[in-house]
């Protein structure tokens, strides 16, 4: 055993420490294939390291992966499994060099005593930095049932995470739509379904139960918004319904019979009714005010009485209506900045950038639960030019949904299931000053094969500035007692 452990360790040691470039090696015309895929992607100037496998990698060959800025080099031995396993103090190092400029990655192989270098790629090293936190639900793929979940945050410096709360704590209910005031952790709130529901905001650690109070229409509260003052939060309350496909790519069909959105004063701790966006007329849903705080963006379709026979009549338009914080009083005019009829596609969560050019959204062939549609894309729209922008790099033929912006507007996070078509993984995306996307790359981890080992999904991935403090306990406390 002891001889055992000792061979490992030295691997290991060589697989960190001591390796050189080879001084001469036969060039080969094709990328590697890595896994993830990392290939020519732009990252931010302080994220933690893009570990990768070598996809055919054989066991007992040797392997490298040398990075390159300037006179700075990185030489990384492969391990056993053909993982490059770059060390964090070194990669550290490296991206403090390469800020605003390429990192070349060579990738050497040796083949029957020789070297080989497969063609070169690179990592465009970004001078804005992403938020430093993302925050997200992870929950185990299921339609009906489950188990567990909890809400977590990660440090995209490190690969630390940390929960903020667990459904252990709550009867193992259900928890959802957690969001903050500002990308900033102070204020925030979720939701918790089944036993102990309701909505809880949470302002510097001391938790609230939202009181709903006797309109018979509005039993609960679902997709929030905050306004950038945080005296309102803005709310769809929808009357949600579960389907499933026999033959269907998409698996599961989600659609609303009745929607409608709604505010809640938080100062006056009651909700606000405006028939301007309550009536049953239509179905509004996915509520976000503008970074200023004088536009409500929303989602709105015109109500369809045979549901879910007519399910995929419904097609949401993205629109816009004016708001004075002063009133807490919508506009009489609503805009509609995309029309879904003409266009061919239907719209959900609508996001504008922090500077209040640039509004991202989902859109899918029909409906708004497009967590679970193939043909779900990322879109973009310039508010100041008023055109749209191309948003094929970001896109896939898979799921691509829930998305959020950096507290500095270079950067979003989203949901996708490109990498299996299963699980939803929150992929990184450059976003430059005109609104064009780079390639994006999936949140990075310890190991190259972590998600291929994880049965849970990434849910609503949020950008926050600085880290939840929450006392999870005392707060399961409170909702046991209210």
């Amino acid at each position: 055993m002891r001889i055992v452990l000792l061979s490992v360790l030295l691997f290991v040691l060589a697989a960190c420490s001591g390796s050189k470039e080879p001084r001469e090696a036969q060039p080969l015309d094709t990328l590697p294939t890595i896994t993830p895929d990392y290939v020519d992607v732009t990252i931010p100037p302080q994220i933690a390291p893009l570990r990768f496998q070598l996809a055919d990698y054989e066991s007992g060959v040797e392997a490298l992966a040398v990075l390159k800025c300037g006179e700075k080099n990185m030489v990384t031995r492969a391990d056993r499994k053909g993982n490059f396993l770059f060390d964090e103090e070194d990669w550290k190092e490296l991206l403090d060099t390469a800020t605003g400029k390429q990192i070349e990655v060579l990738v050497y192989r040796k083949v029957e005593g020789l070297w080989q270098c497969y063609a070169p790629f690179h990592w465009q090293v970004a001078v804005e930095p992403a938020d430093r936190y993302l925050a997200y639900r992870l929950i185990e793929p299921g339609y009906v049932l489950w188990n567990k979940m909890g809400i977590y945050q990660r440090d995209i410096t490190t690969y630390q995470q940390k929960s903020i709360i667990e459904n252990d704590l709550t009867q193992h209910n259900c928890m959802n739509c957690h969001t903050f005031l500002n990308r900033k952790p102070q204020k925030m709130l979720f939701h918790m379904r089944a036993d102990l529901g309701g909505t809880y905001l949470i302002d510097n650690g001391i938790p609230e139960k939202v009181k709903l109070g006797d309109d018979p229409h509005v039993k609960s509260l679902v997709y929030p918004s905050w306004h950038p003052s945080g005296r309102v939060v803005a709310f769809s309350v929808n009357k949600t319904r579960q389907e499933f496909h026999r033959n269907n790519p998409n698996r599961v069909e989600v659609y609303d019979s009745e929607s409608d959105i709604v505010l809640y004063d938080v100062l006056q701790k009651k909700v606000l009714v405006d028939s301007v966006l309550f009536s049953s007329s239509a179905f509004e849903t996915f509520p976000h005010f503008s970074p200023d705080g004088k536009r409500l963006y929303f989602c709105s379709a015109h109500a369809v009485e045979r549901m879910p026979e007519d399910f995929k009549s419904v097609k949401y338009n993205l629109c816009a209506i004016d708001f004075d914080i002063e009133t807490l009083s919508f506009g009489t005019r609503v805009d509609t900045i995309y029309h879904s009829r003409s266009m061919g596609s239907s719209v959900s969560f609508p996001r504008v950038s922090p500077d209040g050019r640039f509004l991202m959204f989902t859109t899918s062939s029909y409906g708004n639960f497009s967590i679970w549609h193939k043909d779900a894309d990322l879109q973009m729209f310039d508010l100041h030019k008023g055109e749209f922008i191309d948003m094929q790099p970001a896109n896939s033929d898979d799921v691509e949904s829930y998305h959020s912006w950096s507290d500095n507007g270079r950067w979003t996070v989203f949901s996708s299931r490109r990498m299996d078509g299963l699980y939803t993984r929150p992929y990184l995306v450059y976003v430059d000053a005109e609104g064009r996307p780079s390639k994006p790359f999936v949140l990075p981890q310890r190991t190259p094969n972590f998600y291929d080992d994880l049965p849970f999904s990434y849910n609503l991935p949020e950008f926050i500035v600085e880290e939840v403090d929450l006392d999870a306990r005392e707060f399961a406390r409170f909702s046991k007692n209210n």
